[in-house]
């Protein structure tokens, strides 16, 4: 699913450079459940933009359910954004003005599916989050756990090979994030690769797999039977 040699990448600071990235290597086999874990700072953010092809490598070779990302155009990238992977953000980022609807339907309408179709499927994802009762609503009228919830069924409304959850529990109750947890567990039990990018040990702990980050570097994996 994902392959990642010698990836690295330098931003440039104030005019110094800042490398936040060292020759990482890393694989993820389909149908895993990996948390990577690292401290702010640590590169993982810039990790998981690469992974989610929002941003590219200087160095290095990464391929993704056999594509070679790193050949990619802005337009290609874009394509295998929205069909391939699934983003689940701490900050939800629902479009305020947009009903649950129409917010989980916005992926498949960016594919040109028709908007009647599109919002059809979009019934059916929020319904199999807990939310058909809940599908006019707007994020303001929704709670926490619950516009987290609207943003899983977003993820999961094109069927993407990859499902990556930036620190999905960050922004929720202790009850809202172990309801969270619990849907990213069905979701691996129904056969889904999931990467999950977070700080907190305790929330890492629940994944099949492990990797830390610090200083850019992959210091540890472990977990199953290694990566």
């Amino acid at each position: 699913m994902i392959s990642m040699h010698n990836i690295s990448k330098t931003y440039v600071i104030g005019g110094e450079p800042l490398t936040v990235l060292q020759s990482v290597c890393l694989t993820v086999e389909r149908g895993d459940f990996l948390a990577v874990i690292g401290p702010s700072g640590s590169g993982k953010s810039t990790l998981m933009n690469i992974i989610g092809c929002l941003d590219m490598p200087d160095e290095g070779d990464y391929r993704l359910d056999d594509l070679d990302v790193t050949d990619c155009t802005d337009n290609e990238l874009s394509v295998v954004r929205n069909k391939k992977i699934g983003f689940i953000f701490q900050q939800f980022n629902l479009l305020g003005k947009l009903s649950a609807i129409d917010n989980v339907a916005l992926p498949l309408i960016y594919q040109g599916i028709s908007p009647r179709e599109a919002r059809k499927r979009a019934v059916a994802a929020l319904e199999k989050v807990g939310l058909s009762d809940r599908v006019r609503h707007r994020p303001n009228e929704l709670s926490g756990g619950q516009q987290q919830r609207v943003a899983i069924a977003r993820a999961l409304i094109t069927n993407p090979s990859l499902i990556l959850a930036d620190e999905p529990t960050g922004n929720l109750d202790s009850k809202s994030g172990r309801e969270i947890m619990g849907m990213l567990h069905e979701l691996h039990a129904a056969g889904n690769t999931i990467v999950l990018i977070t700080h907190d040990e305790r929330i890492a702990m629940e994944a099949q797999k492990r990797v830390y980050i610090s200083d850019g570097i992959l210091t540890q994996e472990r977990g199953g039977d290694g990566i």
